[in-house]
């Protein structure tokens, strides 16, 4: 599934090719029809995101809500447009450009109270302007789950996958398995920070990249990262090879449905 960075990164995206026009708006595969209709030849007014969510405005009161889920993708493309096969859920075409979405968990037409309520149910995203680390923080300190669970749980914290999960704990040396309440203040404003210029990097460059300069694949002499993920990290998907601190070997373990990576010698607070 798509971390924060980028959905953040579509919200740009799409602006660029569309914000300030008045767009074809078709559902190829049917089932974004009526909406389509309702929608189509109207102004795209704004683009925004919180955490995996994206959501595109019309007129100001219309909002398509996006989740890519597990299995959404999107494709930003030149006009004219080619034809569209039947997978495509929402096509939007101007003169200059088109975008295909395909197979998201959600695409629904809502009304502004509607998307209040995605909001409301989702903690603070560390790409937003509005994010307030201390509301993530008040339902930590008071939890007795694990920091790694609590850091993957979107009502806590929005936009925070299973890489930037492990790779900033990594980069704090922090247990994973530390309850959340163990963290302190001081820990979290390291953690939330070090989000913040992740994240932010991630949405510029369109991946990954998580290693300090001096751990960089020219730095150390190594070859870089083969992964279809991309990007250069410390433990995400590097179970049994060498930590590229210490030597040691990385772990990986199953913590709430999803694979946990992590260095036991480095990470020991």
């Amino acid at each position: 599934m798509p971390e924060g960075h980028t959905i953040h990164r579509l919200a740009q995206d799409y602006a660029t090719a569309f914000l300030g026009s008045t767009p074809h708006v078709t559902s190829p595969q049917g089932k974004f029809t009526d909406a389509a209709a309702l929608l189509t030849r109207t102004e795209l007014t704004a683009t925004e995101a919180h955490g995996k969510h994206l959501f595109l405005a019309f007129r100001d009161t219309d909002w398509i809500h996006i989740h890519l889920g597990l299995f959404g993708k999107v494709t930003f493309g030149p006009a004219p447009a080619p034809p569209p096969t039947d997978t495509v859920r929402l096509r939007l075409a101007n003169t200059t450009s088109y975008v295909d979405l395909r197979g998201p968990t959600t695409c629904a037409l809502v009304t502004p109270p509607e998307k209040q309520a995605i909001h409301d149910r989702l903690g603070p995203d560390p790409l937003r302007d509005d994010a307030d680390p201390q509301t993530a923080y008040r339902r930590i300190s008071r939890s007795r789950t694990t920091i790694a669970a609590l850091l993957m749980d979107q009502k806590v914290i929005a936009g925070v996958g299973n890489v930037y999960r492990a790779e900033t704990l990594f980069r704090h040396g922090i247990d994973p398995y530390r309850a959340g309440r163990d963290i302190t203040p001081a820990e979290w404003d390291a953690i939330w920070t070090d989000l913040v210029e992740l994240m932010r990097e991630g949405v510029r460059t369109n991946r990954i990249d998580t290693v300090r300069p001096e751990h960089t694949p020219e730095a150390m002499g190594r070859p870089p990262r083969v992964d279809d993920h991309g990007g250069e990290v410390y433990v995400y998907r590097r179970a049994t090879m060498p930590c590229h601190i210490c030597g040691g070997e990385i772990r990986t373990a199953d913590l709430a449905a999803r694979n946990l990576f992590w260095c036991p010698t480095c990470q020991r607070n």
